[in-house]
């Protein structure tokens, strides 16, 4: 198969569309370029499970914008994924053939375990070598990964039915940020997570890393508010809470470190976090800047050494 000295990861995520290009030398990734535009796709999503033409446009401008940027790449050198929204969403299809011509290459629509296994090859490869088990958590805008593998190993993936954005839409209606909103987020994430517990319970690991947009928010949040780490622990997430509460509304959230277009959906993002910490058993979380668009460039690395890492993996 072809080299290729560039690589280009395109992902589009419920909550934001990001395009990673990277340079490979020796067989090592440097990334050259990367755009991350806040679409929130999955908030597009209406009751009977389509996206609307507001939601479709916006994104297809984002698209077209990632397109101008790849164009004279070749298309083995790209890869290009749609992840939890696009799986649900009717009309799916038809906004697939829109947005392949808007980006000019061709879009894949993968399943949850394929999104968890590629998130957990972007953070194996960002994180230090370990002999022991880690439990990786990626909060999306649609869906949550989990994740233990060892090494660049993936042992156990699954893909659950909750996001930073649907669970703001769902259960903060309005912006609303009530006491009431939280306990019912909570105990729907909780009962999300009952048939994981077995799989994913603190036995199984022996640490914890999370990745991407919601986990990286919360751990830049408890940097400022420790003056020092951006490990995640279940007393910053209360304190976090508390500041949510006092605030009423997400459009009067005021929390140092935390990023503007990140407020609307924190407390649906939030809310997971806290579940999932209290029933596996989590004492501490540390974030990485491996995600899924790094498992992409990985991914197609492996595939140009005639060493899949789908085979390894």
């Amino acid at each position: 198969m072809t080299k290729f000295s560039t690589l280009a990861a395109v992902d589009l995520g419920s909550n934001s569309f990001n395009l990673q290009i990277a340079r490979v030398v020796s067989d090592q990734i440097y990334p050259l370029d990367s755009i991350r535009d806040p679409v929130a796709i999955a908030a597009g999503l209406s009751k009977d499970k389509k996206l609307t033409s507001d939601s479709q446009e916006k994104a297809l401008d984002s698209l077209k914008r990632f397109g101008e940027r790849l164009r004279g790449m070749d298309k083995n050198a790209v890869r290009a994924i749609g992840t939890n929204t696009l799986r649900v969403a009717k009309n799916a299809e038809d906004f697939l053939k829109k947005a392949e011509t808007a980006l000019g290459f061709p879009i894949e629509i993968i399943s949850g375990r394929e999104e968890a296994r590629l998130i957990y090859i972007g953070v194996a490869h960002s994180v230090p070598a370990s002999k022991e088990n880690r439990l990786v958590i990626d909060i999306g805008g649609g869906s949550t990964e989990l994740i233990i593998g060892n090494r660049l190993k993936p042992v156990t993936l699954e893909s659950l039915f909750m996001g930073c954005v649907s669970y703001s839409r769902l259960f903060f209606p309005n912006g609303k940020i009530t006491k009431l909103s939280f306990e019912k987020a909570q105990l729907a994430a909780s009962l999300e997570l009952q048939g994981t517990l077995e799989q994913f319970g603190p036995e199984k690991w022996g640490q914890a890393i999370g990745s991407s947009g919601t986990l990286r928010a919360l751990a830049k949040i408890a940097k400022v508010m420790t003056k020092n780490s951006e490990v995640i622990t279940i007393e910053i997430l209360r304190e976090i809470k508390q500041k949510l509460l006092e605030a009423k509304h997400w459009n009067s959230i005021n929390i140092e470190g935390l990023r503007e277009d990140r407020r609307e959906y924190l407390p649906g993002g939030l809310t997971i976090t806290i579940a999932l910490m209290e029933n596996l058993k989590i004492s501490e979380l540390v974030t990485t800047k491996g995600a899924i668009r790094e498992g992409i460039l990985y991914d197609l690395l492996g595939r140009f050494r005639k060493q899949d890492i789908r085979e390894v993996t």
